[in-house]
């Protein structure tokens, strides 16, 4: 068996705090045992490894999320990388096609696709082992997880099972699937309910040559190397639509458990452990309202219930809980650069932005390299920077020159010099830019090991 999580996300239904590179799954805003902070996908990937999944999962992802899952679960985490966004159907093509191909996988052996931010119980994962042996023991072509509703949603999806559920349960361990519904309104969950259908969670096994057959069928690649090179050619639908939907033999397996999408402010902030995160105080008379501040400055909170007010670098959300989903829609067109990033060696975060009318830009960054972790060896097209140490020491290099660096030093990069710098102890740095593009993509990676550029450099 493999099992497949998919980490996409446009970073809208959380906002300020998620963006484009920083989805909602990477929010660290749930409680462990021991009152650490973790995120939805580090959540979920300490759950796989108690319940020994984690040596046969792989995270399929978009370039732009490498950094923060590196950053979050360790730089060893197998990652299948799309080119660029294009939905689930292309993503798990091309998740299947790198296990045809490159790893080598049997065509019989079970894979298993979920999302990679469900919020469930450790007993969830009992069923997702369970969707193996129905597959290699049926002639199912899907085996899904349903869960039972707890109450008419008009927000998830809805698997119909054939009638005479109960007895079906008695004789075997699945239930034959007749139908979905997507988004149902008031009046169709409520029927829907009555009929026992099921919370679609986005679980669904197969076996792995029924993908590539399908692939085939569509005059698809089913070679990784062509599924890459022809990703953009890829209808870009949901796996649902192009594959679930038409299959002929359909499974699925109730789950009666703790189950729960954290998709919204008010959804999220139930599983809260806190009231507050960050700088700030909410006054006593404040009932169900919540704080997450990720600015400096703090925050008061007077007087409000059923309220969430969330502040970031890229703006501040003041909402009534139940109307925080509308976020989505009002800042879908917004186009503005994420003003915080986590990568795999710390993180970033924008402290001005200004362009002066003769298109000269300048950007301010404050940079916060990890003990024992380094930038990139690197250069640019078309800026030039102007690093200030203001804590730590580490070691900087210079156009090949290695130089020791400490609090206080001062370090100019010129247009198109190589450099990089690797943190001793946690090191912080105040970051200028000035060019005529600032964009984070104007960056051209030479080594991304510090071990490989020194031995590079020591020989010439």
């Amino acid at each position: 068996m493999k099992l497949i999580l998919l980490s996409g996300g446009s970073g809208k239904r959380l906002w300020p705090l998620s963006n484009n590179s920083r989805s909602k799954q990477f929010l660290k805003m749930l409680t462990r045992s021991d009152d650490q902070l973790e995120s939805m996908v580090q959540r979920i990937w300490r759950q796989l490894d108690s319940n020994q999944l984690i040596d046969q999962t792989f995270i399929s992802t978009s370039k732009t999320q490498v950094d923060i899952i590196q950053s979050q679960l360790g730089p060893q985490v197998p990652l299948i990388i799309e080119p660029q966004r294009r939905d689930t159907f292309p993503a798990i093509g091309l998740a299947a096609a790198y296990l045809h191909s490159i790893i080598g996988v049997n065509r019989n052996e079970v894979i298993i696709v979920m999302p990679v931010d469900p919020f469930v119980e450790n007993e969830f994962f009992n069923k997702v082992k369970e969707l193996e042996d129905v597959i290699l023991g049926s002639t199912m072509d899907i085996a899904l997880i349903g869960v039972n509703p707890t109450y008419a949603s008009t927000k998830y999806g809805y698997i119909i099972p054939e009638k005479g559920k109960g007895d079906c349960e008695q004789t075997r361990e699945y239930i034959n699937v007749i139908g979905f519904k997507e988004k149902p309104t008031v009046e169709q969950a409520e029927r829907l309910v009555k009929q026992e259908a099921l919370w679609n969670c986005g679980v669904f096994a197969f076996k792995l040559g029924y993908v590539i057959d399908q692939l085939e069928k569509r005059g698809l690649p089913v070679q990784y190397d062509n599924v890459i090179e022809h990703y953009s050619k890829l209808p870009k639908i949901s796996f649902d639509y192009e594959i679930v939907e038409k299959a002929e033999r359909i499974a699925v397996i109730p789950y009666n458990g703790y189950w729960k999408d954290l998709g919204t402010w008010n959804t999220l902030t139930d599983e809260m452990q806190t009231n507050i995160l960050g700088k700030g105080s909410i006054s006593n008379d404040c009932t169900n309202t919540h704080l997450i501040n990720e600015l400096d400055i703090p925050v008061i909170v007077l007087g409000t219930s059923n309220l969430v007010v969330a502040t970031s670098p890229d703006g501040i959300l003041v909402s009534e809980k139940s109307a925080s989903h509308q976020v989505k829609e009002i800042v879908k067109n917004m186009e503005q650069r994420p003003m915080f990033e986590e990568r795999r060696w710390g993180w970033y975060r924008v402290l001005d932005y200004k362009k002066s009318n003769e298109g000269l830009e300048v950007l301010t960054k404050r940079l916060f390299v990890f003990a024992g972790h380094n930038l990139s060896y690197q250069y640019h097209h078309h800026r030039s920077e102007v690093w200030v140490v203001v804590e730590g020491e580490g070691e900087f290099v210079l156009d090949d020159r290695l130089s020791y660096v400490k609090k206080g030093d001062v370090l100019t990069i010129p247009l198109g010099a190589k450099h990089g710098i690797k943190a001793s102890n946690d090191l912080e740095i105040i970051e200028v830019q000035m060019g005529s593009e600032l964009e984070e993509e104007d960056i051209v990676r030479l080594f991304m090991s510090w071990e490989e550029m020194k031995k590079s450099i020591e020989s010439e």
